[in-house]
Protein backbone atom coordinates (compact mmCIF):
# COMPACT_ATOMS: atom_id res chain seq x y z
CA UNK A 1 0.00 0.00 0.00
CA UNK A 2 3.00 2.28 0.44
CA UNK A 3 3.38 4.71 -2.42
CA UNK A 4 -0.27 4.57 -3.45
CA UNK A 5 -1.79 8.03 -3.75
CA UNK A 6 -5.46 8.89 -3.90
CA UNK A 7 -6.59 10.41 -7.17
CA UNK A 8 -9.82 12.14 -8.16
CA UNK A 9 -11.32 13.64 -11.29
CA UNK A 10 -12.98 17.04 -11.09
CA UNK A 11 -13.72 20.31 -12.85
CA UNK A 12 -11.72 23.53 -12.45
CA UNK A 13 -13.94 26.32 -11.08
CA UNK A 14 -11.29 28.95 -10.31
CA UNK A 15 -7.83 29.74 -11.68
CA UNK A 16 -7.40 33.22 -10.23
CA UNK A 17 -4.50 32.26 -7.94
CA UNK A 18 -0.90 31.86 -9.10
CA UNK A 19 0.03 28.17 -9.56
CA UNK A 20 -3.19 27.07 -7.81
CA UNK A 21 -6.58 25.97 -9.09
CA UNK A 22 -9.80 25.13 -7.27
CA UNK A 23 -11.24 21.79 -8.39
CA UNK A 24 -14.80 20.63 -7.63
CA UNK A 25 -15.19 16.86 -7.29
CA UNK A 26 -18.74 15.50 -7.48
CA UNK A 27 -19.81 12.09 -6.24
CA UNK A 28 -23.14 10.36 -5.73
CA UNK A 29 -24.10 9.08 -2.30
CA UNK A 30 -27.27 7.51 -0.91
CA UNK A 31 -28.86 9.36 2.00
CA UNK A 32 -28.67 7.10 5.10
CA UNK A 33 -32.28 7.64 6.23
CA UNK A 34 -34.27 8.59 3.12
CA UNK A 35 -32.31 6.41 0.64
CA UNK A 36 -32.42 9.12 -2.03
CA UNK A 37 -29.29 9.49 -4.16
CA UNK A 38 -27.75 12.90 -3.52
CA UNK A 39 -24.91 14.70 -5.25
CA UNK A 40 -22.01 15.64 -2.95
CA UNK A 41 -19.66 18.42 -4.13
CA UNK A 42 -16.34 19.15 -2.50
CA UNK A 43 -13.73 21.75 -3.42
CA UNK A 44 -10.01 21.04 -3.36
CA UNK A 45 -7.12 23.44 -3.94
CA UNK A 46 -4.55 21.85 -6.27
CA UNK A 47 -1.06 22.87 -7.38
CA UNK A 48 -0.78 23.77 -11.07
CA UNK A 49 2.92 24.59 -11.59
CA UNK A 50 2.59 25.73 -15.23
CA UNK A 51 -0.68 27.67 -14.82
CA UNK A 52 -1.98 25.46 -17.65
CA UNK A 53 -5.51 24.88 -16.32
CA UNK A 54 -8.43 27.12 -17.20
CA UNK A 55 -11.96 27.34 -15.83
CA UNK A 56 -14.05 24.44 -17.12
CA UNK A 57 -11.16 21.99 -17.65
CA UNK A 58 -11.65 18.44 -16.40
CA UNK A 59 -8.50 17.40 -14.51
CA UNK A 60 -7.12 14.49 -12.51
CA UNK A 61 -5.63 15.49 -9.15
CA UNK A 62 -3.44 13.33 -6.90
CA UNK A 63 -2.60 13.50 -3.23
CA UNK A 64 0.73 15.08 -2.21
CA UNK A 65 2.54 16.47 0.79
CA UNK A 66 1.15 19.74 2.20
CA UNK A 67 2.21 22.57 -0.13
CA UNK A 68 0.50 25.37 1.80
CA UNK A 69 -2.15 25.85 4.47
CA UNK A 70 -4.97 24.36 2.34
CA UNK A 71 -3.18 22.89 -0.69
CA UNK A 72 -2.54 19.12 -0.52
CA UNK A 73 -3.27 18.07 -4.12
CA UNK A 74 -1.38 18.35 -7.43
CA UNK A 75 -2.87 18.45 -10.95
CA UNK A 76 -1.61 15.25 -12.61
CA UNK A 77 -3.15 15.76 -16.05
CA UNK A 78 -5.74 17.75 -17.94
CA UNK A 79 -8.29 15.28 -19.28
CA UNK A 80 -10.46 17.73 -21.21
CA UNK A 81 -8.90 21.11 -21.83
CA UNK A 82 -8.82 24.08 -24.22
CA UNK A 83 -8.05 21.92 -27.28
CA UNK A 84 -11.23 19.95 -26.64
CA UNK A 85 -13.47 23.02 -26.49
CA UNK A 86 -15.60 23.98 -29.46
CA UNK A 87 -14.86 27.51 -30.70
CA UNK A 88 -17.96 29.55 -31.51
Amino acid sequence: MKGRRKSMVGRVVSDKMDKTVVVVVERLRRHPLYKKVIRIRKKFKAHDADNACQIGDVVRIVESRPLSKEKRWVVEEILKGPADRVEQ
